[in-house]
């Protein structure tokens, strides 16, 4: 079963083209169990009842919805994918790159989020290729679980760099917590990379002014001020750690791709992925020859925990 395997009901909605966008109802935190089961109408379905109805004539609609959760091994999804170039001088510090592993069951997952896991290997081959020699360890990491509810990040932060007190909510920092310097996490689907979210970290700012002056012939120009969520730097940004998500041309990621029947191969395109490759292994390797690490905005001592969506 995919990461959607968690859900309490499927939603489908059909839209033009055969596009068929499948969401979900719930989760398997918490919350499990006490969800409405959830239920889209297909526009033909929907359609003809209101054809009926101008008709004068009575509508009776009979659902039946069955959901039950399914006991998975814990290495189905229960996982991530590591792996590094070493540093040099300031090896013990670490510049962090990723985006998530798994996928949701409409399709196979390739936009969501097949082309940032390719995005990020395919920045660390180009450091590797020409030689580079950063100063900080750069790190990628391909998540587990990320539909379920970012829980292959959450756990990555749980494990080696912080955790909120469960009576109190107070930030408790491990080991690992100075050691990472930022992370840059892709998840957005197969467009160019046309600037990054700041993620309301001001500091950042002169910073990746500076980082873009030379990208720009490549159409990296847009540093947008706000945070963004509901992926697995917010895992990250939650506990203070610098975590910024990449900002991309969406092209037909909303309207066809997301969560749907249609995120299959065909819908990469190749060019634009090399595009945001290139900007990735940039930003990674300017990370990591600075002789300071990047800003770090204050963390709430209270309120959400790691990872929270």
């Amino acid at each position: 079963m995919s990461a959607g395997g968690s859900d309490l009901s499927w939603q489908t909605q059909k839209t033009d083209g055969g596009t068929i966008f499948v969401g979900s109802g719930g989760s398997r935190d918490s919350s499990a169990g006490r969800g409405v089961p959830q239920v889209t109408v297909a526009v033909e379905h929907y359609n003809r009842m209101v054809r009926v109805l101008e008709r004068g004539v009575p509508v009776k609609v009979a659902l039946d919805i069955r959901a039950r959760f399914h006991d998975e091994p814990a290495t189905l999804n229960g996982f991530n994918i590591i792996a590094e170039l070493p540093g040099t001088d300031l090896r013990d510090q670490i510049v962090l790159i990723g985006g998530h592993f798994d996928s949701h069951h409409g399709g196979t997952g390739a936009t969501d989020n097949a082309t940032g896991v390719a995005q990020m290997m395919e920045a660390l081959r180009i450091l590797k290729t020409v030689g580079a020699q950063p100063r900080r360890t750069i790190r990628i990491a391909l998540w587990g679980a990320e539909e379920n509810g970012l829980l292959g990040s959450r756990a990555y932060v749980q494990q080696h760099i912080a955790v909120r007190d469960s009576a109190t909510q107070q930030l408790v920092r491990k080991a690992e917590y100075e050691r990472h310097s930022v992370y840059f996490n892709s998840d957005n689907g197969t467009g160019r990379v046309v600037g990054i979210w700041m993620q309301s970290n001001d500091a950042m700012l002169p910073i990746c002014q500076q980082w873009i002056e030379p990208l720009k012939d490549l159409g990296v120009t847009v540093l947008g001020p706000r945070s963004v969520a509901s992926t697995d730097h917010s895992s990250f940004d939650n506990v203070g750690i610098p975590a910024f998500q990449f900002m991309v041309d969406r092209l037909e990621y909303n309207s066809r791709t997301h969560h749907s029947n249609m995120d299959v191969v065909d819908r990469v395109q190749p060019n634009d992925l090399k595009q945001a490759a290139t900007v990735a292994a940039t930003f990674a390797y300017l990370a990591a020859m600075r002789d300071e690490k990047l800003p770090r905005k204050p963390v709430a001592q209270g309120g959400r925990g790691p990872g929270d969506r």
